[in-house]
């Protein structure tokens, strides 16, 4: 798809910014969040507050990986300028209001980004999106009201040194993480809108899936704590080395999203469409500088030529690679893990293959819907699965490394 594809007469005199919906499309999203709000009431009915909190974060993480799902089927499906304008569909709340727009952007181009079903998918996308926001702001309200109760009726502990009293810790935990992911979810919605009005541009396009993946990690780093608050349960304990992994296999993971997202953003999914060689060979020709060239518009380079099917190819190829050393350090990290965080370990060895699998889909079967969109869930649900290990374990000293003797400093005459 190139840029020209994405531009028609209707779509150039719509303004990119119409507020005049965004009261109504707000209330749409409280409206949807009314539903999950109340069963976490009525399903934790009688229990404490924190209990409350806790299943509430659950599932608006559950809620949240959800939207990351529908926001790569609106992106696969390439509806992400079903609607032109942002926050609306043509000033209107929904694509019912903007019916005669969609309809005379689609009779000029039946195939183009505007339609009444693209229409749709968009808006729909961006409901979820507002109704995942306002269980945030819940969240945070709650953590906060649970915090200032605690302050004022937390007991006190002599400190071990007997040197004064220590408060009792907080069992929500710092009320500033679901701050912060309320901030972030804020930023994400900026990135929704950058998405929109500046026409798919592969960069925005790309910071926004991340974003939705920092906001799942997030979630998920609360969901761990409160669970953990809640059940009394304790910090797994691994060695540093092993925390050490821990890290590095979820940095590498990132990567591989960033890359992933970068490929799907500049429709480089075809590039290849042969396993394990790349159009017959085991090193096409590739342009990594055209590849590479991270701002510009889609499909072109930023002195307005066309990007090369080298450069298209070089995307691919890239992910292809780093794809390898990425299942490699999932597969051998879960093996370790196995005796200490062995549901973590078992998830991470199923999603290796789902992402196996999905991806050799998408090549070989000319990139379908389902695995596309279950690609991205793949991976999605890897950062949730490695942030949940990193949350619920903690570094400790092997005997070894308590053992071992210190070497003794120079002394410099």
């Amino acid at each position: 798809m190139n840029q020209a594809g994405l531009e028609s007469p209707e779509m150039d005199a719509q303004p990119l910014y119409d507020w005049a919906p965004l009261t109504r499309l707000m209330l749409v999203g409280l409206l949807i969040a009314v539903g999950p709000l109340w069963w976490v009431r009525w399903r934790n009915r009688g229990a404490s507050p924190l209990r409350r909190l806790q299943a509430l974060t659950v599932l608006t993480l559950f809620l949240t990986f959800d939207l990351v799902l529908f926001g790569a089927f609106t992106r696969l499906t390439d509806s992400g300028l079903g609607c032109p304008d942002w926050p609306g569909c043509y000033g209107s709340a929904s694509p019912v209001g903007a019916r005669e727009e969609i309809l005379a952007a689609q009779s000029a181009m039946p195939t183009g980004p505007v339609t009444h079903g693209k229409a749709w998918v968009e808006m729909i996308h961006r409901y979820l999106a507002t109704s995942v926001g306002v269980l945030i702001i819940a969240m945070t309200a709650s953590a906060w009201v649970q915090h200032r109760a605690w302050k004022r009726n937390t007991a006190v502990v002599e400190s071990p040194s007997g040197q004064g009293a220590l408060p009792a810790p907080s069992p929500v935990g710092s009320p500033w993480w679901p701050t912060l992911t309320l901030v972030w979810v804020c930023l994400q919605g900026a990135f929704g809108a950058l998405t929109v009005t500046m026409k798919l541009f592969p960069a925005i396009v790309t910071l926004h899936l991340m974003g939705g993946l920092v906001l799942l990690a997030l979630l998920c780093v609360q969901a761990v704590q409160h669970s953990r608050a809640a059940h009394g349960g304790k910090h797994v304990d691994l060695s540093s080395g092993m925390r050490a992994a821990l890290w590095l296999t979820a940095g590498l993971v990132a990567a591989q999203v960033v890359l992933g997202g970068w490929v799907s953003t500049n429709y480089a999914v075809l590039a290849c469409t042969t396993f394990p060689t790349c159009q017959g060979s085991w090193w096409p020709a590739m342009d990594f500088a055209q590849g590479f060239q991270i701002w510009r518009e889609l499909g072109m380079l930023q002195d307005g030529s066309h990007i090369s099917f080298g450069g298209l190819t070089a995307i691919h190829y890239v992910h292809r690679l780093m794809a390898y050393v990425v299942l490699a350090a999932i597969v051998w990290l879960a093996i370790r893990l196995r005796p200490h965080l062995g549901a973590q370990a078992q998830w991470l060895l199923g999603l290796a293959g789902l992402q196996l699998a999905t991806g050799l889909s998408n090549v070989i079967l000319d990139w379908p819907l389902l695995a596309a969109v279950l690609h991205t869930g793949g991976a999605a649900a890897l950062v949730v699965v490695l942030t949940w290990a990193i949350a619920a374990s903690r570094s400790v000293a092997t005997l070894n490394e308590i053992s071992a003797p210190k070497r003794a400093p120079r002394v410099i005459a």
